[in-house]
């Protein structure tokens, strides 16, 4: 996870801490809102995956609005949003099979751009 979070802070200019959250909360958002239990299964297989829903903090908002509002209270603009995602994305689809992280991906709200 230390790779993708040293990408994530370099491309958009967060610290690790806050990218380590940003992840944690799209994570957390996967979990809450998808439907398939491939969620599970990305998340046992994806390393700090658990680290990451950690740091994210008590559950605020539910929805793609709260995620966006999350994401933004972190001071990420649309495409440090997009960019985390796409990142975190490609980054579990290498540890946990693009199968199953496509399979999360179509069964949860408003994260089919993703896949």
């Amino acid at each position: 996870m230390d790779e993708i979070l040293n990408r994530i802070a370099a491309e958009t200019g967060l610290s690790t801490d806050a990218a380590r959250q940003a992840i944690g909360h799209i994570l957390a958002y996967m979990q809450a809102e998808g439907t398939d239990p491939a969620v599970g299964q990305m998340l046992e297989a994806t390393p700090g995956a658990s680290e990451a829903l950690a740091a994210s903090g008590e559950a605020g908002p539910g929805g793609i609005m709260g995620l966006g509002s999350k994401l933004m209270g972190l001071g990420l603009d649309m495409g440090q949003m997009r960019l985390v995602a796409t990142e975190l994305v490609a980054f579990a689809k290498t540890h946990a099979g693009a199968e199953t992280v496509d399979r999360v991906i179509a069964t949860t709200p408003g994260l089919a751009q993703f896949a």
